[in-house]
Order: structure tokens, then C-alpha cells, then sequence
């Protein structure tokens, strides 16, 4: 099913995500997602998540859809050049994979190849547009391809970033390259993500809330030190420092959040960071 006909329906979307293993064992990867049977819409496979060496999301994707999931399937430009970015796009058509979320990827340097040589033949934009093109039964030069894949494409955005406005004039262009949804970065303050629905409800577009598992005040303190836009306040660093019970505490923290973005956005994105057997528990208490 693509999320497009889920969004469509007027129905809260929820989605997760689960990162490949670094090996051919899959045998977490399939215990992850079964946590995630029947509470969520779709799963999201990241592409070499931190410029990570990983198994392939491709192939995770394949392996979702052979276990009965939906999977999203992640695109980055750091590692292809523009034919392997089209033959990566047209190889998920075949193997039955519909929602695509196309990204520019993190730099080689933050990952555990730093001397890995960057692609960036692409950015996001112009992977939309590449992506639009073969939709239409065409390749990037013009040459027309034997059948045409059909997708739902999805983008990203950061509702956290100052100033905003370059986020807002990149999303319209992503827009108008193809894309029919977006993904944000965590989100931790709901009065912030307010402003950002409020500043981008002319664009008419499904907009689905990053949710990131808190799971303890260091990680906080990286996020609020090293990802841009993304800030957790000081009274949620230190209800998870002080916790007696950090999963609980956890839980409570991702599911407030979700019920306070209720009725902002289209729906939510669940980045458990490995603690999948717990999205069941914050869906519960978020009521979805």
C-alpha cells in the first residue's frame, strides 16, 4: 500500500523504522520488526544510517515485503552516482517496493569509513526529479524506459532549523520535483513544531513527525550538541537523568509528545533506536 492512499483516507499514519544489521545476521532485524507487526503502517529501512557500512536497505526492504510488512525504502545520494541512484530506484519497482523517502545522506566523515570517498553526483532535489522522471517512463537523459515504476516519494525536513525559512523554500521546491510527503527531524518541543504547521499549511502536504526515543540525558546532551535543529529542553534532560525506571520514562516522554502534536500533522515517525519491542507500549499510551 502506498502511504499516499494512506494519507488520503484522512487516517493518523504511523510508521518506524528498523536499521540493517552490520553482517548477514539477520536474526534481530526480523525480532525488531515483529514488534512492530500490526501497530505501525509501514517500516522505514535507513541507508547506511550515519555513513554506517550496513547491509543494503534494498535488500531489507525485499526482506519486509517477503515477511509481510510495508517498507519504505531509503535513497541517499552519498554513495551513487546518477546511474546507480536510477538502477537502485527501478530495482525497488521490481521488487514490489512503493514508498520511497530520498535523502542527500550524511557526510562519509561522521561514519566508520571516514576516508570513504564521497559520491553527492545528486542532491535530494534533483533525486526527486530523477525519480519523478522514471514515473514518467524516462531516464535522467531522456531515454525511455520499458516500463514505468510507480512510487509514493517522500523528503525530509528539519521543523527545528533557525532561521526556518530555508527549510520551507526547500520543501517547496521538493514539492514541485515530486515529492507527495515528508518525514521531520526528532521533534521534542511541540510549541516549536507549531509554528513550523502553522508557517507550512499553505503547501497542502502530508507531514508526518520525527520521534525520537529519549533514552537517557547523554543522548541528549549529543543530539541538543551535534544535530542541528534538533533541541530537547533542559526539564526533559533532566526527567530522564533523574528516572528511576529510564524505559518508563521513555515511553512517557515519546507518547506526551505524540499527543501534543496530534491534530498538527499527518502522522508519526517512531525512531526506536533499537528499542522496537517498546514503539507497542507508546502507541498504547498515545491511543493509536
Amino acid at each position: 500500500m502506498m502511504l499516499k492512499e494512506l494519507f488520503g483516507s484522512g487516517k493518523f499514519a504511523v510508521t518506524s523504522e528498523v536499521a540493517p544489521p552490520k553482517g548477514t545476521d539477520i536474526s534481530e532485524l526480523k525480532e525488531g520488526a515483529e514488534y512492530l507487526r500490526g501497530r505501525v503502517n509501514a517500516i522505514n529501512v535507513t541507508d547506511l544510517q550515519s555513513s554506517v557500512m550496513r547491509l543494503g536497505s534494498l535488500a531489507v526492504c525485499r526482506l519486509l515485503k517477503d515477511w509481510g510488512f510495508e517498507p519504505v525504502f531509503q535513497l541517499t545520494c552519498r554513495d551513487r552516482n546518477r546511474l546507480a541512484l536510477q538502477s537502485d530506484l527501478i530495482s525497488a519497482a521490481v521488487l514490489g517496493i512503493q514508498n520511497v523517502l530520498l535523502l542527500t545522506g550524511d557526510y562519509p566523515t561522521l561514519g566508520d569509513h571516514p576516508d570513504a570517498k564521497p559520491v553527492f553526483d545528486m542532491d535530494s532535489v534533483t533525486l526527486l526529479q530523477i525519480a519523478s522522471g522514471l514515473m514518467e517512463g524516462h531516464d535522467m537523459a531522456g531515454n525511455e524506459l520499458k516500463g514505468a515504476p510507480k512510487f509514493c516519494l517522500g523528503a525530509v525536513v528539519n521543523p527545528g532549523a533557525d532561521p526556518l525559512e530555508p527549510q520551507i523554500i526547500k520543501m517547496e521546491k521538493k514539492i514541485e520535483a515530486g515529492a507527495t510527503f515528508f518525514q521531520t527531524q526528532g521533534v521534542f518541543e511541540v510549541g516549536k513544531f507549531e509554528s513550523f504547521a502553522k508557517a507550512t499549511e499553505y503547501l497542502k502536504v502530508p507531514i508526518m513527525a520525527g520521534i525520537i526515543f529519549l533514552k537517557s540525558a547523554g543522548a541528549a546532551r549529543y543530539m541538543n550538541k551535534n544535530v542541528a535543529g534538533v533541541f530537547v529542553p533542559d526539564d526533559m534532560v533532566s526527567e530522564i537523568s533523574k528516572a528511576e525506571s529510564r524505559v518508563q520514562t521513555t515511553i512517557d516522554i515519546a507518547a506526551r509528545i505524540i499527543n501534543g502534536l496530534k491534530g498538527m500533522c499527518s502522522g508519526v515517525h517512531i525512531m526506536s533506536l533499537g528499542w522496537e519491542k517498546h514503539v507497542p507500549a507508546v502507541l498504547d499510551r498515545a491511543g493509536l
